[in-house]
């Protein structure tokens, strides 16, 4: 097959959610590595965009998910008269391929067949190849039709100096801190607030400051005081007091942070912070801390088998065991041993 001339423009459509949005940071490092002054455009959500703003050598066009026909209308209009040579439709959702029809570009490349659903073919004209587990590495194969290939995976997201200052206000001098993100936005991944606290209170046990941090929803507000009230000794909370470049200074000045598959885990990861992450919903081989996952609970092929009645090597990429009660698989003695194992370690 002949050689496709490098891209000339390219533009970026995933919409959602932060951590997904943090993997394709990666991606657009590699892209612009692999063509260096080739604008890119990204096609984003609201609250993604403002995780990333001021991403270098990137123009955000912000899609707004809840506003419906008025967003594709928008959409079309902020695009008008733009052709790009490449789209890289990397969202499997059938509103993001919706979205994507306001976009013209000649190549259209999508996920490979075995990923697609909800149509996620109509809406494409290329196709990546197979592979890649993790999502960092499934995203990075939109390198490949287009002649380039993934180098070491740098994120260098964009966080202004006042933000680094605010978390070190909030965290001060060098103790080793747990950060404790106990929400996903998907309920059913979340643990359970004595279960957090348990390990929270082993934590400082060994000499570490605990810190709770989370939005500014009823969901965070309701799981953070549940777990300050079973502690037996006093955490700082942070919770709802942030902004998202605050929340990834915050990350970032952690020694360790304890979440469930949840946007912060990603961020953390991306910030070099480690991540002793909690799954059973979704497979941490797929979602969780692409780094390191040493640290990381991970029972969902027990889920899977629980709950599913077959083996996590059955499902189709991406399925999810959201099921109540599945993520009491996680017990709190393990979790422990893992966070003894990272101070063994890191020599915390």
């Amino acid at each position: 097959m002949p050689v496709k001339p490098a891209p000339r423009s390219i533009c970026l459509l995933r919409l959602s959610a932060l951590g997904d949005a943090v993997h394709a940071v990666a991606l657009v490092r590699d892209l612009q590595h692999a063509f260096p002054g080739v604008p890119i455009t990204w096609v984003i959500g609201k609250g993604e965009a403002k995780l990333l703003e001021g991403l270098d050598g990137v123009e955000l066009v912000v899609f707004d998910k809840k506003a419906g026909l008025a967003a594709w209308r928008e959409l079309r209009a902020r695009l008008a008269g733009r052709r790009f040579d490449v789209l890289l439709n990397m969202q499997l959702a059938l509103r993001a391929g919706l979205a994507s029809t306001a976009i013209r570009a000649g190549r259209r490349i999508g996920f490979d067949r075995g990923r697609s659903k909800e149509g996620h073919g109509l809406f494409v004209n290329e196709r990546i190849p197979p592979g890649g587990h993790h999502v960092q590495d499934a995203f990075r194969q939109f390198l490949l039709p287009l002649g380039a290939t993934p180098g070491p995976v740098q994120w260098r997201l964009p966080v202004p100096e006042d933000a680094h200052r605010w978390a070190a206000e909030q965290l001060p001098g060098d103790a080793p801190t747990l950060l404790v993100s106990p929400c996903s936005s998907h309920v059913l991944r979340n643990w359970r607030p004595e279960r957090y606290a348990a390990v929270a209170d082993h934590a400082a046990s060994k000499g570490w400051r605990v810190a709770l941090c989370g939005g500014r929803s009823t969901l965070e507000r309701e799981t953070a005081d549940a777990i300050l009230a079973a502690m037996h000794v006093p955490a700082l909370d942070l919770v709802g007091k942030d902004t998202l470049k605050q929340l990834l200074a915050l990350l970032g000045r952690a020694r360790l942070v304890l979440s469930p598959d949840s946007g912060p885990a990603h961020m953390a990861n991306a910030m070099g912070t480690a991540v002793l992450g909690l799954h059973a919903c979704t497979d941490a081989e797929r979602s969780g801390p692409y780094s390191d996952r040493r640290w990381t609970v991970n029972h969902y092929d027990q889920a899977a088998r629980q709950f599913l009645g077959k083996p996590a090597s059955a499902l189709p990429w991406g399925k999810r065991v959201e099921f109540p009660g599945v993520m009491d698989l996680v017990q709190v003695d393990e979790v422990v041993a893992r966070f003894d194992a990272f101070c063994a370690q890191a020599g915390a």
